[in-house]
Formats: structure tokens, sequence, C-alpha cells
């Protein structure tokens, strides 16, 4: 239900797991375990949870909004440290020569110095680009609007 919210968690460096195709029970297991907050739009879950925010919005601009009023230490900026799509780790890569990867990688800027990031768990691989300023912009709105 709040996936989009979960990718931009990970964008800004949060540590999220996203949890799909679990129980309810499993869920707050799991939370409980690893003394995490769960963000959900189950009304039932969010009474369940020790430590839970009820999201009510299914716009991700409202529910980044919501989050920020609730917790307003989380990041708002794009922190290149976790993979969007496992949670992983980023690090720092440096391609070789022969490096197999080209489709979408923009070599050209990479060989003048753009920094690229490799999943550790995934092999997926990041760099900053325009999409990177877009999020930055949209994450400083939506924090903005947070702060009202």
């Amino acid at each position: 239900m709040v996936g989009r919210l979960a990718r931009l968690l990970r964008v800004v460096g949060c540590d999220t797991v996203y949890a799909r195709g679990v129980t309810d029970s499993e869920i707050l297991d799991l939370a409980r375990a690893e003394d995490r907050t769960i963000l959900t739009r189950d009304r039932q879950l969010a009474h369940r949870a020790p430590k839970a925010l009820l999201i009510e919005s299914p716009d991700v601009a409202e529910q980044w909004s919501s989050l920020v009023r609730a917790y307003p230490e989380v990041p708002r900026a794009p922190a290149f440290d976790r993979c969007t799509e496992c949670n992983g780790r980023l690090a720092p890569y440096a391609p070789g020569p022969a490096d197999p990867r080209r489709d979408g990688v923009p070599w050209d800027r990479v060989a003048k110095g753009l920094a690229l990031y490799r999943c550790a768990s995934c092999d997926h691989l990041y760099w900053e680009g325009s999409h990177t300023e877009r999020i930055r912009r949209q994450l400083e709105r939506w924090s903005a609007d947070g702060a009202a």
C-alpha cells in the first residue's frame, strides 16, 4: 500500500523493509524483532503495532508530507546509500574496462568522473542524473508541505 513511499525512504538512505505476501502477524513479528516502525494504510494493522504510523492518503506526496510531520528527523535528500529495489547497501563502484553492463549507464559521464554506486545485494547500478534532481525537488516541496 505504501510501496512508492518505501522506495523514497530508501532513496534518502533509510533502512526500509517493504513486506509483500506476508500476513499481518508476520509483519508485526518482524517489526518487533527488528525494532521497526510500521508505515501502513491498514487501520487494523496500525492499531495492533506498538510503533506505527497510519498513512491516510494513497498519494505519495501526501504520504511523504505525513511522514515528515510525524518524523521530522527523516532525511530529505538522496543519499546513494540504499538500493531502491532490494534495500541492499550501496557502495562506490569502479567499473573495469570490459564491464559488460552497457545499457542505460552514461559511460561517457563516468569517464569524466561521474560516481557510480553498486548494490552489494542485487548488483543494480546507480548514479546521479536528472532523475536525482527531480526527486530532490519533489522531496523539498513535499517536506515543506509537511512542515506547514
